[in-house]
């Protein structure tokens, strides 16, 4: 089974789709008792601590999601760094309760599981050694697993990717399966893309305020970054590398072997259940050497397959354009991106008020600037459309709507009142009924995978994600909120068609008015 036997994407799919059926039919519960403990803790290692102050950059989230990655040289401090991992991973507050604390963490997860860690690749920095590090939100703190420089391994991983050989420093996510498959069960896969995203757009936000070069990085050889980093394949999963800053003189690959690691760690829960489908995903979307990532990457692919995947199909009637409203850049919301991401959390009630058209244009404007990742340089060629459904935005009628990014508009595809259809839509719940306007990822597949082959499901769950992480900062920044959730798959491509006929849904984030107290 390799990366171009695409049926593997398309079961896995299939098989995760949620219907009324198969949610009233499960037989799954959620044993409370045996629920994961949200954090990677090594039982026999000590930690660095990080310098706890954080440092505003003086930059708009807005204006940080807005900008495009530098190129120029850029050296990183570790306290840059330790910012950087606060606020895409951190813990920005704590609230205690009757037997316990609640810890709240800077992006949003599904279901508060928090299955997302961080691992750092360094060279040497200024009163950090290199090594390879694991970040312990919980402390905040970096616990050493690797002495010495090993970003040659992550350089022959990836293919010899520029942007990796030059970063004084990486940043590489990786998912526990089991914090997300306790409630999620075998769809924790694609939540591995979803939490990744929402961590990433922290990230790249918080790098880009800062005037950091970074780059995401999607092609690497799974054992190589594995081995790296002691991860165990049949449990944990390497999702994206991130090169943080930009040096010099390029790191030389290095396919030395290493030694394994096998330090101990404490149990997540009493019984672990193993959801085989998972890691046979992943498997299938792997690459074996940094040979085959650089023909992955480099490959052209066919006319047909390299259509943009996220097109628009003029066949279908449009009843009118409504030009989004974007806001000069000296008249954005002023506040700071980590005053935003501190503040920022799901919301769990939506009221019936309004949101402008020129709020949800800001949002839509920033979070569809494209992300710089290995495959596709500037998101130049995105792999999801957006749909939506606006129940009550001030300035565009009710309806459904299509984002048309070469033209900057909205394409009103039906009018109407539709909140009960996006409350059904949205697994029957109250949040995407009582939402100013809920927001739908939808991918042609068939085109992605011919292209990308399964990676290419990596590729489309988690550009939808990094998008729907910003629409989460830029709904804080301007004073409202939002929330991600999970949805009927078939009904919700079924609802947008024909224009969304054959495309497949991604992600769906609701936004509006929080609901006072």
């Amino acid at each position: 089974m390799g990366n171009r036997d695409i049926a593997s994407a398309r079961d896995y799919h299939e098989r995760t789709k949620h219907s009324p059926v198969s949610i009233r039919s499960g037989p799954h519960y959620l044993d409370w008792d045996n629920q994961p403990h949200p954090f990677k803790v090594y039982e026999e290692l000590d930690s660095l601590p990080l310098e706890e102050h954080l440092t505003s950059s003086g930059v708009s989230a807005l204006a940080a999601m807005s900008r495009s990655a530098p190129q120029r040289e850029r050296e990183v401090t570790p306290k840059e760094l330790g910012e950087l991992l606060f606020l895409c991973a951190g813990v920005t507050r704590r609230r205690r309760y009757f037997g316990g604390e609640m810890l709240f963490r800077a992006a949003a997860c599904t279901g508060a599981l928090y299955h997302i860690d961080v691992y750092v690749v360094a060279g040497p920095l200024p009163d950090l050694d290199a090594g390879v590090y694991h970040f312990a939100p919980e402390r905040f703190a970096l616990t050493p697993l690797r002495k010495g420089d090993h970003r040659g391994a992550l350089v022959e991983a990836s293919g010899g990717e520029p942007a990796v050989a030059h970063a004084p420093a990486v940043l590489v996510f990786a998912s526990t399966f089991w914090r997300n498959s306790w409630k999620y069960r075998d769809r924790a896969y694609r939540h591995c893309f979803w939490d990744g995203g929402t961590i990433l757009a922290n990230c790249l936000a918080a790098a880009s305020a800062r005037d950091i070069p970074v780059r995401t990085v999607m092609g690497f050889a799974e054992a190589s970054v594995n081995r790296l980093l002691g991860l165990n394949p049949d449990k944990e999963a390497a999702l994206c590398l991130v090169p943080v800053g930009r040096a010099g003189a390029p790191t030389a690959p290095s396919g030395e072997p290493l030694p394994a690691l096998d330090f101990v760690t404490r149990p997540l829960s009493r019984q672990e259940v193993d959801y085989p489908s998972i890691r046979e995903m992943h498997a299938a979307s792997s690459l074996e050497s940094g040979a085959e990532v650089r023909s992955w990457r480099e490959e052209d692919a066919d006319p047909a397959a390299a259509a943009d995947a996220a097109g628009t199909d003029e066949s279908v009637a449009i009843i009118r354009e409504l030009p989004l409203e974007t806001a000069p850049a000296a008249s954005l919301p002023a506040g700071g991106i980590e005053q935003v991401i501190v503040r920022r959390g799901s919301t769990r009630r939506f009221s019936h008020e309004a949101i402008t058209f020129a709020q949800l244009s800001n949002a839509l404007h920033c979070a569809t600037r494209g992300v710089a990742v290995d495959v596709d340089p500037g998101g130049a060629r995105p792999l999801n459309q957006l749909y939506l459904i606006v129940n009550h935005v001030d300035g565009a009628a009710p309806g459904t709507y299509v984002l048309d990014r070469e033209r900057g508009c909205l394409k009103l595809l039906k009018e109407g009142e539709f909140r009960r259809e996006a409350g059904f839509l949205g697994l029957g719940q109250e949040i995407p009924h009582d939402a100013s306007v809920n927001v739908y990822f939808l991918a042609d597949l068939e085109p992605v995978l011919a292209r990308y082959g399964n990676r290419g499901y990596r590729l489309a769950q988690m550009e939808a994600a990094v998008t729907a992480g910003r629409l989460y900062l830029a709904a804080y920044a301007q004073g409202f909120g939002g929330s991600g959730l999970t949805f009927f798959d078939d009904d919700v491509t079924e609802f947008f068609s024909p224009h969304a006929a054959g495309k497949s849904v991604m992600f769906l984030i609701a936004l509006g008015r929080r609901l006072k107290k």
